[in-house]
């Protein structure tokens, strides 16, 4: 059974309970890649939107083969050598990661992900809201333009927004915004481990002096806010910080509260890197990491769980005091979570692929359940073989057009259509084009996803 599993129907997309934050019809690729599906009977609606699709082992919306219409989850543990005796072993039969295609018109909720221990303790306590007992780290490559709210800033920009945004400061409060800046002036990029621990403990409480403001503070605050954005432009927030002009930021408050009116996401925002993404470029979020993704349309990979922890911009449970209690409070500019892609080394490139300027780079986490490789082919005839890895592969294509060969077997393979491939199973991808591109996510315990960035 190991090789290529081709098919995986309208089931791997996924609308979310709170469909509205989709993107709508035919803008989204979520829903774009879930109608290119052969043989699915998933037909896109203009006017509705679609937020999601999954692909991988998740018992919450398990893969299938097309042609079998077995789930993947049934295929892999009817036979552990797809994915290798080791790595069934360690993630219990279950493939050890979730890949996702996300297309975000409206904000995703303010929230984190637990590590593991508070992961099983959750599940344990309220399995309703927290599904399963998994750690969820996850990285996330724009395929199209993207921007979120990901990680605290720089302590010396969250300094500058409490003393220039009143309403802010009105709901943090004018001791523990005091409290914060005393602690943290001067010692804001300090590497001493004891300042850095303080430093902090004082963003933790402002944080949560933000976090527990009432319900009839907020609201009048947020109206405040909106007010002094609409008038104020580029001057709004004192001009802004280093990372965001004021424009940027004025904007943004309005149109977040054009979303969620008057929700105490729009003043979260301060505490949080503002980042844009270009199309290729990616981030890694740590469990316990804060984030939010705003908009665009990403390949999203992470291990497989479905463990949220929510506080801001959603209608879903919300849970601030977990939410307070797990996160880290590191700080640091994005630029320390934007990834590094390097060249694959484990993939043979044909000459019309080199004469092309055609490439596989790595994206690789410093987490062992997953890695991704985006595939670029860019004339007709390129070729990218890649060696035998020992661990599972899902492959997608978002562009173009070619095909998927596996031992004897080769497979068309179009925009939309989902692959998988077992262990031990060299896979070779061959343009019909000018512009075939596949994003593959693995997991090889062996050392081969470690290429990019030592993690070994």
């Amino acid at each position: 059974m190991t090789g290529v599993h081709h098919g995986f129907p309208n089931c791997l997309w996924r609308q979310l309970t709170d469909a509205s934050i989709g993107k709508v019809g035919k803008e989204s690729a979520a829903a774009k890649f879930a109608s290119a599906t052969p043989s699915g009977d998933f037909s896109i609606q203009d006017e509705k939107p679609y937020a999601e699709l999954w692909m991988g082992t998740h018992p919450s919306l398990p893969s299938k083969d097309i042609e079998t219409q077995r789930s993947l989850l049934n295929l892999v543990q009817d036979n552990e050598a797809l994915m290798s005796s080791d790595i069934t072993k360690r993630y219990g039969g279950k493939l050890p990661f979730l890949f996702k295609v996300l297309s975000i018109r409206k904000a995703l909720s303010i929230q984190a992900h637990p590590n593991k221990k508070l992961a099983k303790q959750l599940h344990e306590k309220d399995p309703k809201n927290y599904p399963d007992d998994n750690h969820k780290p996850e990285m996330t490559i724009a395929i199209t333009p993207f921007d979120g709210l990901c990680g605290f800033r720089p302590l010396a920009e969250i300094s500058h927004f409490l003393a220039t945004v009143p309403a802010l400061r009105k709901l943090v409060g004018e001791s523990a915004a005091t409290e914060f800046k005393s602690t943290v002036e001067g010692s804001e990029t300090s590497n001493d481990a004891e300042t850095m621990e303080a430093n902090k403990k004082a963003l933790q409480s402002a944080f949560s002096a933000l976090m527990n403001a009432s319900k009839d503070l907020i609201g009048a605050a947020a109206k405040e806010l909106v007010v002094s954005a609409e008038r104020d432009g580029e001057s709004f927030a004192g001009g802004g910080g280093p990372s965001n002009s004021g424009k940027e930021l004025a904007d943004l408050v309005v149109r977040l509260n054009g979303q969620f009116e008057g929700d105490i996401g729009l003043f979260v925002l301060f505490f949080l890197n503002y980042v844009k993404l270009q199309v290729g470029e990616a981030m890694f979020l740590k469990a316990d990491d804060i984030h939010a993704y705003l908009s665009g349309d990403i390949m999203e990979c992470m291990a497989s769980s479905d463990n949220v922890i929510r506080a801001g911009f959603t209608p879903k449970f919300k849970d601030v005091s977990t939410l307070i209690s797990t996160l880290t409070y590191s700080y640091a500019p994005i630029s320390e979570q934007k990834m590094h892609p390097v060249d694959y080394p484990y993939v043979t490139l044909s000459s019309a692929a080199y004469s092309s300027n055609s490439s596989a780079i790595l994206y690789d986490p410093p987490i062992e359940e997953f890695s991704v490789v985006k595939t670029d082919l860019k004339k007709k005839g390129a070729k990218a073989t890649f060696e035998a890895i020992a661990g599972p592969s899902i492959l997608i294509c978002t562009s173009g057009e070619g095909t998927i060969s596996v031992g004897p077997k080769t497979e068309e393979m179009k925009t939309g259509y989902v692959f998988f491939v077992g262990a031990t199973a060299e896979c070779v991808l061959e343009s019909s084009g000018e512009d075939f591109t596949t994003f593959k996510a693995f997991c090889d315990l062996t050392g081969k996803e470690d290429a990019g960035n030592g993690k070994l």
